[in-house]
């Protein structure tokens, strides 16, 4: 495909593969194929179906598309048939057959592969008739589940870069930066900062260069939010990053992604190369006097590597360690240069602001949380998956609603929400409104979006203590509460796990954990004591039973956070 140099070649192919989709009558077959699914053998299935089509010769009469993480993870693989919508879960490599005959070629259903709704004991039919996907809002998750992430002629029929077209013909770079702060957009990455304010010291930052970075290294047990958006949509990322840098002046970004994620790091790669070859990327992009490019940074999986400067000096080639600010990366970030840095979710949130405007994205969510969360729920819950909803929404209506409630038939205990930097919210607090301002009061964040859902098996001690030790482990050691502080508290949690607690640990480790707060030097250190704090909270009588007892803690082991 040859390079489009200017805004009206862009509008014309997308014109043409408007067209060209609407002609093909053609029913389609999409696979999830995020790694949930593979994991669960998504990726057999679709050469399953592949190996079908090319076999029986039906090219003419099917079409067949991979996409990125449809979101029900407990349900992998997932099949969608569009433009019906007949939805099937847990298929089969043995299905495939039956899936185009029955389905797609037919229109028939398949009743064993049908979603049964718990609550009512029913089929249901309809992807969007599904609780799970009914009750969410999505906005950045829109398109997974629609498009296949590594064909760039797929984003662009969705009016993929028409943000980008509207932003560089009809809008000036403060102009730009407005419509984002007047959004309400505030970063996802956990630190809740306006992101259009971010932008605007950008911009104003005196330098003859400016970097623009992407925060892809999610590294909270039970996360995959960011994962999944740069498996299943890079191309939403990319077209963010061009309206950021338009508006700030940077002229070169980054993708700084853990090497864990082997296929986000992939697709973004693709996507990049496929920009760039449209013209896209690169100098004086669509005539437009824009100069911006960008390049893939993996992560060698290190936790505080997510924390700004860390990370900065991890691509600059040194060890992923803090410094103390200011300066602000802001004004003095990447190589001494000002440097702004989002999260994924943060930049796909973008375009779709840019398109329908900040007064449509200012009423969803609170007064003080606007637009959408995407969360990574996982644990103890019937259906673990992807979730995205209006910020405002309460940890109940996530858990019940959508997830489908507490498995094995057990009941709900906790709800741990924003990772080890987080807290862990009692069943009496479940009808809190997931925003800002709302979990604080009751000792979480929302962090990245990691959702764990505990039953009333599970000890809470325990958890507080799996949360320390990944803390602990991943301390980066430069300053010496958080490498020194940390080990002293899960020394103390593993001895009243271990049945040998002493009367004044709880108080030792309240004390321990409130100086760590005070005194470390980054948000790893200064949040990392908050799920043992929300413990002793709210579960202390689960500590003083333990020490008084003296006997060694008997539960599960925490569910799997990472399961998807």
């Amino acid at each position: 495909m040859d390079k489009l140099t200017s805004i009206d070649a862009l509008k014309a192919l997308r014109e043409r593969l408007k067209k060209e989709q609407k002609a093909d009558k053609r029913p389609t077959v999409v696979v999830c194929g995020g790694t949930g699914c593979d994991t669960f053998g998504g990726h057999a299935l679709y050469n399953a179906f592949e190996n079908l089509v090319e076999k029986r010769q039906l090219q003419e009469k099917v079409r067949l598309k991979k996409t990125g993480c449809q979101g029900l993870c407990e349900r992998g693989p997932l099949v969608n048939i569009l433009p019906s919508n007949i939805f099937y879960q847990k298929v089969k490599e043995q299905d495939a057959t039956s899936i185009l005959e029955e389905t797609a070629l037919s229109g028939g259903v398949i009743q064993k592969l049908l979603y049964t709704d718990p609550n009512t004991n029913q089929k249901v039919v309809y992807q969007q008739d599904i609780p799970f996907y009914k009750k969410q809002h999505r906005i950045v998750l829109m398109h997974n589940g629609i498009i296949d992430p590594l064909s760039i002629n797929d984003y662009i029929t969705v009016d993929g870069y028409a943000s980008l077209e509207k932003a560089l013909t009809k809008m000036t770079p403060d102009q730009v930066i407005e419509e984002i702060t007047g959004s309400g957009l505030r970063g996802r990455g956990g630190a809740g900062f306006s992101t259009g304010t971010k932008w605007r010291f950008v911009r104003n930052a005196p330098g003859d260069k400016k970097y623009l970075i992407c925060n892809g290294d999610e590294g909270d047990p039970g996360a995959f939010m960011d994962r999944s958006v740069l498996e299943g949509n890079p191309h939403s990322v990319i077209e963010g990053m061009l309206i950021a840098a338009y508006a700030m002046g940077a002229q070169e970004g980054f993708f700084y992604v853990r090497a864990e994620y082997p296929l986000a790091v992939a697709n973004v790669g693709i996507a990049i190369q496929q920009t760039r070859d449209l013209g896209l990327l690169g100098k004086n992009i669509l005539g437009s006097g824009l100069d911006f490019d960008l390049e893939i940074k993996k992560g060698a999986g290190a936790f505080v590597c997510g924390e700004e400067t860390a990370l900065i000096a991890s691509i600059e080639g040194k060890r992923g360690m803090p410094r103390t600010r200011p300066p602000y990366p802001a004004i003095s970030g990447l190589w001494g240069k000002p440097t702004c840095i989002n999260n994924v979710e943060t930049l796909a949130n973008i375009p779709p602001i840019i398109e329908k405007g900040a007064k449509w994205y200012s009423g969803i969510g609170t007064a003080g949380s606007k637009g959408t969360k995407i969360f990574a729920l996982a644990g103890n819950v019937r259906n673990t998956g992807l979730v995205e909803v209006p910020m405002g929404t309460t940890i109940r209506e996530i858990i019940f609603d959508i997830g489908g409630g507490i498995a094995r038939k057990r009941n709900c205990k906790a709800a741990q929400i924003g990772g080890p930097s987080g807290g862990c919210i009692p069943v009496e607090y479940l009808d809190t409104p997931i925003d800002y301002e709302s979990l604080q009061k009751v000792g979480a964040i929302m962090g990245s979006g990691g959702l764990i859902v505990m039953d009333d098996k599970t000890s809470m001690v325990g958890m507080a203590k799996y949360f320390m030790n990944f803390i602990q482990d991943e301390s980066c050691g430069k300053c010496v509460p958080c490498r020194i502080g940390t080990r002293r508290m899960l020394e103390i949690l593993t001895r009243i796990c271990d049945g040998q607690g002493r009367e004044g640990d709880v108080e030792l480790l309240s004390e321990l954990a409130t100086k760590i707060k005070e005194t470390s030097l980054c948000g790893l250190g200064q949040t990392g004591p908050n799920p043992v704090l929300s413990t002793i909270r709210y579960f202390r009588h689960e500590y003083d039973d333990l020490i008084k007892g003296k006997k060694p803690q008997q539960t599960e082991k925490p569910s799997d956070v990472s399961a998807a």
